[in-house]
């Protein structure tokens, strides 16, 4: 069903996307880095509430992507079109209930999350989530129009969304950080423009009609339950499996928190390159999402398991060659924040540890899983993800970082046990067969 030459004009253009993407965060906190470590820390800690939540928004754009991929799979290009909608309509009611109670609630959010943390920390903290909790419907309705097009094999589109999102973010930063001292809030202000901007070129041209998934009269309010629930089917486990995964990101950030500002900064900046360092795998992970799709709703299980095979492999390859790379690079890398002798020197250890881990372990642990997903597998994937999350990456967390005085490398020891369990589960899983059972998509 996908030649070489359509594998790579879809995972191309989105291993480009996933590193705008990520330039997004890290521009943020790379322009800030001269503002103090209470920035960068600032800013680090509100990051990991909105991955939490752009995270929760990207599992319904995926659960609306495997069915939109199912369908067209199937032919059935009237039905990916009302997905299509229904799922922009989904997206955009959740990300402003959200936005509302995190404007409410922000510094209580903060505090529950965090506890006690330095004052300048918390000051910065506040206005950086306030300025990110307005971009949420934007960013959540961006990712829901990235995902479709994606789910038609077109990964350009959102290639050149993020291109634009970054141009506005870095340009932006540069005038509100350097021109106007306006530091955190600068940044918040600049991120908030760029996705604004991002959203509205993406639904613009998603109405083109020429497109096989297209969206036509939105404002004409018009909700399919039926729809809904093919699309929350996937999406919802899927959430649950996001959502789940970064509440504990978060309770592990509580507790490096405790640590001090130094290890918030080193956790930091490891977190930034770290994130760079899985872009391949990620890539291709969102590709097996309507590769694996498309022929699970054509109904062939032969196809979807070899090119499930074949992209994990591609994804092991590019993987390596990049960790070792970064491996190479750490020092300089480091040395590129500006950050103290403590923090850099726990920021180092972390890069080298991560760098060998991510090589070998993450590949089986987050892009297998996706042909699993695009199966309509969402329910095993998000039952062995939550008890991984919580036995071995938060309880190995505190047993290690804190019990056993590791500090901050402790939880990354921690977080590289919980790669190992997923790893083996998945593999398990996939070897079996077991996931070419999962539901198909309700008539």
């Amino acid at each position: 069903m996908f030649s070489k030459r359509d594998l790579k004009k879809l995972i191309i253009p989105l291993m480009i996307e996933q590193i705008l993407a990520v330039t997004v965060g890290m521009a943020d906190t790379v322009m800030v880095a001269n503002n103090g470590e209470a920035a960068v820390s600032g800013i680090s800690l509100v990051d990991t509430i909105n991955i939490l939540l752009i995270n929760v928004f990207s599992a319904l754009a995926t659960g609306g992507a495997v069915v939109t991929s199912q369908y067209l799979g199937r032919n059935d290009e009237k039905n990916a079109r009302i997905a299509g909608k229904q799922l922009i309509y989904t997206v955009a009611i959740l990300s402003v209930v959200i936005m509302v109670i995190c404007l409410s609630l922000r510094n209580h959010l903060l505090n529950l999350a965090f506890g006690h943390i330095d004052a300048d920390v918390m000051t910065n903290a506040q206005t950086y989530l306030f300025l990110s909790a307005l971009s949420y419907p934007f960013i959540a309705v961006y990712n829901a129009g990235a995902a479709l097009f994606r789910s038609m094999g077109n990964s350009k589109v959102s290639m050149f969304a993020s291109l634009l999102m970054n141009i506005v973010n870095i340009s932006g930063n540069a005038v509100l950080i350097y021109g106007f001292d306006m530091g955190v809030a600068g940044a918040g202000i600049a991120s908030l423009a760029s996705r604004l901007l991002a959203c509205v070129f993406i639904i613009i041209l998603l109405h083109r009609s020429t497109l096989p998934v297209h969206v036509e009269k939105l404002w004409r309010f018009d909700l399919k339950p039926r729809m809904i629930q093919n699309i929350l089917r996937i999406g919802v486990p899927n959430g649950l499996e996001n959502g789940m995964f970064q509440i504990g990101k978060i309770l592990v950030q509580g507790l490096i928190a405790t640590f001090g500002t130094a290890a918030i900064a080193a956790n930091a900046v490891a977190t930034t390159v770290a994130n760079v360092a899985v872009l391949p795998g990620t890539a291709i992970g969102l590709a097996m999402i309507t590769v694996v799709g498309q022929c699970v709703g054509a109904g062939d299980y032969d196809q979807a398991t070899c090119y499930t095979v074949k992209l994990t492999k591609l994804a092991y390859l590019c993987m390596g060659i990049l960790n070792a790379v970064i491996l190479c690079a750490s020092p300089a890398l480091v040395a590129f924040f500006n950050l103290s002798d403590t923090a850099a020197k726990d920021a180092l250890l972390i890069l080298i540890y991560h760098s060998i881990c991510a090589a070998f372990l993450w590949t089986a642990s987050f892009t297998l899983p996706n042909g699993l997903r695009a199966a309509g597998d969402v329910k095993y994937t998000m039952i062995m993800s939550i008890i991984s999350m919580w036995v071995f990456r938060i309880a190995f967390s505190y047993l290690l970082a804190s019990w056993m005085g590791m500090g901050v490398f402790g939880v990354w020891i921690a977080m590289t046990i919980d790669w190992l369990f997923r790893l083996i589960v998945f593999i398990g899983r996939f070897v079996r067969g077991k996931w070419k059972n999962a539901n198909m998509l309700k008539a």
